[in-house]
């Protein structure tokens, strides 16, 4: 990618997110030409399905995904990342959303062999196995990176399930529906410009199966009673 690209996506992340304090932005996945204020790069053919938060892109675990040319959160020191989603089976490890940071050297936005990853990066990830899954959060940047997994917790493929990430500028967390997952202090430094994908890790490995409604994005640690909810 060139410098004139990345000072481009830097202009666009600048305008959807301005980092700052209490800054946020609601992504609805309720079509594949305008989210977030961002037109996405389809990849194959997602679809378009009903969730209980309205439309969501589907995507097939093998070839579909979106990219988008600008991402949330840049400059942000302190953050939550929201989603509502429906994990539908499919591989063993999935990368479903990846928000990198550019490096302005090589213009990539990750290691195309997937080894050794250095870019700054937030990731959701999920883990299927017998007809359940577990979340994996990840958090990387310049100060340090954290993985929050736990094999043990466990929930149910085909239902929606509202998750999210938060960072209070010492300790990191995960959560689903609400409940804590996982936490552990890290040091982390505030993400440059750069881009972000859905459906698939920037390097196009490790494929989601399954459906994406929102996706919201703050620039502060919001708590428990304030994250997006499945309606029931």
């Amino acid at each position: 990618m060139s410098k004139c690209s990345i000072a481009v996506a830097a202009l666009l992340s600048a305008l959807l997110f301005s980092g700052s304090a209490g800054a946020q932005v609601l992504w609805k996945f309720n079509n594949l030409s305008r989210i977030g204020g961002v037109t996405p790069k389809v990849e194959g053919a997602p679809a378009l399905v009903d969730s209980p938060v309205g439309k969501a892109v589907q995507f097939n675990g093998a070839d579909t995904a979106l990219f988008f040319p600008a991402r949330p959160l840049v400059g942000a020191r302190t953050f939550t990342i929201e989603a509502i989603f429906r994990p539908e089976g499919g591989d063993f490890e999935q990368r479903w959303m990846h928000i990198a940071e550019t490096d302005p050297k090589t213009g990539l936005d990750a290691n195309p062999n997937g080894v050794a990853d250095p870019n700054p990066r937030f990731m959701f990830e999920v883990r299927v196995k017998d007809g359940q899954w577990y979340l994996d959060a990840f958090v990387n940047s310049t100060a340090g990176n954290k993985a929050l997994i736990d094999p043990a917790k466990t929930h149910p493929i085909n239902q929606w399930y509202a998750v999210a990430q938060t960072y209070d500028g010492k300790t990191y967390r995960s959560y689903v529906n609400g409940v804590l997952e996982n936490e552990a202090d890290v040091a982390f430094t505030p993400h440059g410009a750069g881009h972000m994908m859905v459906g698939v890790r920037m390097n196009h490995v490790n494929w989601f199966k399954g459906s994406v409604a929102q996706a919201r994005f703050s620039t502060r640690a919001l708590s428990p009673r304030e994250f997006l909810k499945v309606p029931q």
